[in-house]
């Protein structure tokens, strides 16, 4: 029978289960946008901005078994969701990325929008594909959502150029879907050895990363074989429960907290899983990794590239650690309750939060208040959504996290704008769960006006607006060794306007005391399905142990006459101003 691509693309979409899609209609994907309204399955959502639509596409794929898709015009609509599409190359997020494309029927050139898209997109993405034919739509689509899930997660970029959408062509019966597979290539000697280096261990260490998202349930069997502390990279704050005895924070060396640090101190034999070791994973690389590294990744391109493994575990982390679980039960017996172990983690962890608490907030909001009165109002399976900034790093510290896929967070991209946006994605993926977002006063108002989406759809979504005028995570890095901060203040914003704009309820609090009140009243806006602002006016003058450990590391790394010039630029500028 004969259809148009419009129409062919649109089923495709329904059998790969898609059930939203985010962009904005332009005069290359109107005939998408048009099957699409006519879908009882897909809903397509108008957003402000496409790099708005590519982080709800981001927030979908990160918090469900969806793949979060656009359908985005060409040139100014790619070039525009390019910092989500990048955002979830880097981190490892499959992504469907469907554009119109110019018409390939007419002899003519300089049409509109037309741009070498595949050029252009070809570093922050796994694959791109231009459709030439109807023919050709399903298979394509059906081989971009298959790449985007296979191995390493990751964008794919389609374009069907416009003349396909518009015009009838010969389709056949929809095929199923592929099936992704689970490979796992770690021969049974790696297996073995490995198993042999934990048990042989006096002190092994569990480090995990994103990639161990899906395997919860057997790091926490291997955490507790072992009796190896734990800690985690940022991206992967959510694969180990942070209610678990054995879980020390986020990351382990300079930059972690004391509980992680302390824990950490005397490893040697590290389990890592999922985890590439980035810069920010290791607080600038700052950490001392044991000789007996057992590595375990989907990609083999992370073994060796920071760190040299031991023994590299190539395969998904479900099917590598089943099988070394296996091994270590088969090889060794279970380790007794090492109580000194989790008492000194329990009160590393306690010493760090009242640290925090004695802290003097001069009026403001002391954030381990905040986030202390948080964690104690919502459940464990309600989703926090993480900008980039200093906000980040104070979640990481003082927010536990107890459930899967419970927090999500740009990581190596590092993309500001990032939480207005992909919690509205999470939200729509998640419809019975909470969803809220913690997100700095620069961060918000790169991508706030999303929330007219959030207020259009009813989502009921708190927004906790870390409000302190400037952009602090460089600020502070600024201050450090130059003792000013230039071009890093925001100026007065009054947020209470962009709640009014975009149908949002406000709530504004200025001191610890208003903490707890607020957070009860932002939950009670969220459950009648509205969108919430709220406003805190927070106290960032401690500093993140990540912070100081990142800067420390880093200033330790540069040459010595570096660190001299560095040293007596700032003793001078503490003088003289």
């Amino acid at each position: 029978m004969k259809r148009t691509g419009a129409w062919i693309a649109v089923r495709a979409l329904e059998a790969l289960g898609i059930k939203y899609t985010f962009g904005i209609p332009g005069v290359h994907n109107t005939e998408l946008y048009d099957e699409l309204n006519s879908s009882e399955q897909i809903t397509p959502v108008l957003v402000s901005h496409e790099g708005g639509a590519a982080f709800m596409a981001d927030g979908v794929s990160r918090t469900s078994a969806q793949i979060g898709t656009l359908v985005i015009v060409p040139a100014a609509g790619v070039t525009h969701a390019a910092s989500g599409i990048g955002e979830a190359f880097l981190d490892g997020v499959p992504m469907l990325v469907i554009c119109g494309g110019i018409r390939t029927d007419l002899d003519k050139r300089y049409q509109l929008h037309e741009l070498d898209q595949h050029a252009f997109l070809k570093p922050l993405t796994k694959a791109t594909f231009l459709v030439a034919s109807h023919a050709d739509i399903i298979p394509t689509l059906f081989k971009a959502w298959e790449i985007a899930h296979s191995g390493e997660p990751g964008p794919v970029f389609v374009e069907i150029p416009v003349n396909l959408q518009m015009f009838p062509g010969e389709v056949g019966e929809i095929p199923s879907p592929p099936v992704i597979a689970k490979p796992q290539r770690a021969s049974a000697a790696d297996i073995r050895r490995a198993a042999e280096l934990l048990l042989a261990a006096r002190h092994p260490a569990m480090f995990l990363g994103w990639g161990a998202r899906d395997a919860f349930d057997l790091t926490r069997a291997i955490a507790e074989f072992l009796q190896a502390p734990v800690a985690t990279t940022l991206q992967g704050l959510s694969v180990f429960s942070a209610a678990h005895p054995l879980h020390t924070g986020f990351s382990f060396g300079a930059s972690a907290v004391p509980a992680a640090r302390n824990a950490f101190a005397d490893c040697d034999c590290m389990l890592a899983v999922g985890t590439r070791f980035a810069e920010i994973a290791t607080g600038s690389f700052g950490v001392k990794v044991p000789q007996n590294l057992i590595h375990a990744d989907i990609n083999p391109a992370v073994f060796n590239a920071n760190y040299p493994a031991a023994v590299a575990l190539e395969g998904d982390s479900g099917a590598v650690l089943s099988l070394l679980f296996e091994e270590l039960q088969r090889l060794g017996a279970k380790r007794p309750v090492n109580a000194e172990l989790h008492q000194r983690i329990q009160r590393d962890k306690a010493a760090y939060n009242e640290e925090w608490l004695r802290h003097d907030s001069g009026g403001k909001v002391n954030p381990a208040v905040f986030f202390n009165a948080l964690r104690a109002a919502v459940p464990d399976d309600a989703i926090t959504v993480v900008d980039d900034g200093n906000h980040t790093y104070l979640t990481a510290e003082l927010f536990p996290v107890r459930q899967s896929k419970a927090l999500i967070v740009p990581t190596d991209f590092n993309s500001m704008g990032y939480a207005v946006p992909a919690a509205i994605g999470a939200k729509l993926a998640n419809p019975d769960r909470e969803v809220f977002a913690i997100v700095g006063d620069g961060a918000f108002t790169m991508t706030c006006m999303e929330i007219v989406s959030a207020t259009r759809l009813g989502l009921g979504l708190v927004y906790y607006v870390f409000h302190d005028g400037e952009l602090s995570q460089i600020a502070q890095a600024q201050e450090i060794p130059f003792n000013r901060k230039p071009c890093t203040t925001l100026g007065a914003i009054d947020f209470s306007g962009v709640a009014i704009a975009t149908g949002a309820e406000y709530i504004h609090v200025t001191s610890n005391a208003d903490v707890a009140q607020a957070i009860t009243r932002a939950r009670e806006f969220a459950a009648d399905g509205r969108p919430v602002v709220v406003d805190l006016i927070m106290d960032y003058s401690k500093r993140t142990a990540f912070t100081q450990g990142a800067v420390s590391t880093n200033f330790k790394r540069l040459p010595l006459a570096q660190r001299l010039r560095t040293v007596t630029r700032a003793v001078r500028r503490k003088i003289t101003g």
